[in-house]
């Protein structure tokens, strides 16, 4: 089974993500008061360029939403139990 790994430029992260490139210009900062550790690290493509391996932005997409839906998740299981 091979594994096809996909770069998206930031512009392409923007728009899948539905958000300004500065919020995750912000989200990479840690300086910034928006800093978010959990997002993932882009890699560097050459000179000024970055991307970010496809599969982290879903993993992490995917991450965020259980995070926000756990409890109501956990609160369906527990009424079929």
């Amino acid at each position: 089974m091979t594994i096809e790994l996909r770069i998206l430029r930031i512009k392409e992260v923007a728009t899948k993500l539905a958000i300004g490139k500065s919020t995750i210009y912000d989200w990479i900062n840690p300086k910034s008061p928006r800093y978010d550790p959990s997002f993932p690290k882009p890699i560097k493509l050459g000179g000024n360029s970055i991307g970010w391996v496809s599969t982290m932005i879903d993993d992490w997409l995917t991450n965020k939403y259980l995070e926000q839906h756990a409890e109501s998740l956990d609160d369906v299981l527990q009424q079929s139990a």
